[in-house]
């Protein structure tokens, strides 16, 4: 409650934070040790151990975010100024480029089951599946910003959208990171397996469909709000039967949405808004991937570039 209510994170980071919670009580259990037993040199030691685990710049920093944040809560609950982590700065992430798929195989992965779609009485599962990728690459969402859409703008005693569709519109509004709320178009081949997964959404919904989950845009075979992982499971999936190599994620689509767009328009500014980027420097490194881009092109036609 205190992270959704006073800091209005995401469900998938509050769960990621009750994750990391649980770890670091577990390992202070394991040094027979309470809650308010921690101090720097125990952090820094179990930190030292996540990292030696293979825990990366960027999860360790999610962690220890997690971290202070519980203590924070903690310390108002027990009137206490408890600060053990006071003195750990959060590790900077690596710029690392991100992995882009090209035109030819999100092509693939978009037509795979574009026919199958079309047909009466098509696997209810696939219509869902084939939506969720083209939005996806239509829009550049975030996973978490593709599962809290909506079908449409719901506002009762209990519940309020944050994003829903605007079908009439052909837009979809996001409500991002840091509540930052914006319009996005949704390209005619998504609008027409959209269309076709709302004429079988209500098939996925029963009785047992909690009543915060029925607005939902998504939905999974035991009617609730569809979750990530089923989510990265089916593009597994999909990605495996279309023969495409490497891992297929959200992640990955939204990468290749902004480096393709890049490529065509060469406008960063655009594809900075679109993606929801709070500061240009975070899509400046799409410039890298154009450039790589580039360059493979210049090496392979380019007269004085070719390899004899």
């Amino acid at each position: 409650m205190y992270l959704s209510a006073n800091l209005r994170y995401s469900k998938n980071t509050i769960e990621n934070y009750r994750r990391d919670i649980t770890q670091l009580c577990r390992m202070l259990e394991l040094e027979d040790l309470d809650i308010k037993d921690l101090n720097s040199e125990l952090a820094r030691k179990f930190i030292s151990k996540k990292y030696s685990l293979g825990l990366g710049a960027r999860g360790l920093g999610r962690m220890i975010s997690s971290w202070k944040n519980f203590y924070r809560w903690y310390s108002l609950q027990i009137q206490t100024n408890l600060t053990p982590l006071n003195d750990i700065k959060t590790p900077k992430p690596t710029k690392e480029l991100p992995k882009s798929i090209s035109v030819d195989q999100m092509k693939s992965l978009l037509d795979g089951n574009l026919d199958k779609i079309k047909i009466k009485n098509a696997d209810p599962i696939i219509i869902r599946d084939q939506a969720i990728l083209e939005l996806f690459y239509s829009s550049g969402l975030r996973l978490s910003e593709l599962i809290s859409t909506d079908l449409q703008y719901t506002k009762n005693k209990n519940y309020t959208s944050k994003s829903w569709l605007y079908m009439d519109r052909a837009e979809i509004i996001v409500l991002g990171k840091g509540n930052k709320q914006r319009i996005l178009p949704i390209g005619k081949t998504a609008l027409f397996s959209l269309k076709k997964w709302i004429e079988v959404r209500d098939k996925f919904i029963s009785n047992k469909t909690r009543e915060e989950d029925i607005p939902a845009l998504f939905l999974g075979i035991k009617g609730q709000r569809i979750s990530p992982r089923v989510i990265q499971i089916q593009l597994k999936k999909i990605s495996l039967n279309m023969n495409i190599p490497g891992s297929i994620s959200p992640h990955a689509i939204r990468h290749s949405f902004a480096s393709h767009l890049l490529q065509s328009s060469q406008d960063l500014r655009a594809v900075q808004e679109l993606l929801g980027h709070k500061s240009i420097t975070t899509t400046q490194i799409y410039t890298k991937l154009d450039f790589q881009h580039l360059s493979s092109i210049y090496d392979k036609t380019h007269p004085r570039a070719k390899k004899s």
